[in-house]
């Protein structure tokens, strides 16, 4: 019986059954099995670049862009450029009326959007409104100076009616 259970054990072994039948043979040539490991990286590698591929091509292409600054925010710029100010014609006007009017027109779109609805900001988007007339939409500094009076008015005239809605920029 013992020499019965051996033929079987070599029978099978030699037919490629039993134990081990599904583990590859070992490759006794070093350069074979260093091509072996090549081939696999690649095909890892080609595996991946095509993963990549079809990802990128079903994300959008649109980069969402984010939209305007809560009113607080856009405020809060523009209460920063209070104390600033310039005279015009010595030449220093054009950053800080550039600023300004930048600041300002970031507020408006922000009390356009803000949940409370532009009926809430009505007072200080008319304003704007007024103010965004008569600048059309020349900013050039000798522009911007022309309306200097308007402009730094129209910020303090916002600063003032903003103080008198705390629970807008708190």
């Amino acid at each position: 019986m013992i020499v019965a259970a051996a033929l079987v054990s070599c029978t099978q072994a030699s037919s490629g059954g039993g134990p081990g039948a599904d583990v590859p043979a070992a490759s006794t040539d070093p350069a074979a099995a260093d091509r072996a490991r090549i081939a696999e990286d690649t095909e890892d590698t080609e595996n991946a670049d095509r993963a990549e591929r079809e990802a990128a091509a079903e994300e959008p292409t649109a980069v969402p862009t984010p939209g305007p600054a809560l009113v607080r925010d856009a405020f809060a710029t523009l209460q920063a450029t209070l104390d600033d100010t310039c005279t015009p014609g010595a030449g220093d006007c054009a950053y800080f009326l550039g600023r300004v009017t930048q600041e300002l027109t970031e507020l408006d779109e922000s009390m356009r959007a803000d949940d409370k609805g532009p009926g809430h900001f009505k007072q200080p988007l008319a304003d704007m409104k007024v103010l965004f007339d008569k600048l059309g939409d020349d900013r050039s500094e000798a522009h911007l100076e022309k309306y200097f009076s308007e402009i730094v008015g129209a910020r303090d005239g916002i600063n003032t009616w903003m103080q008198d809605h705390p629970d807008d920029y708190r």
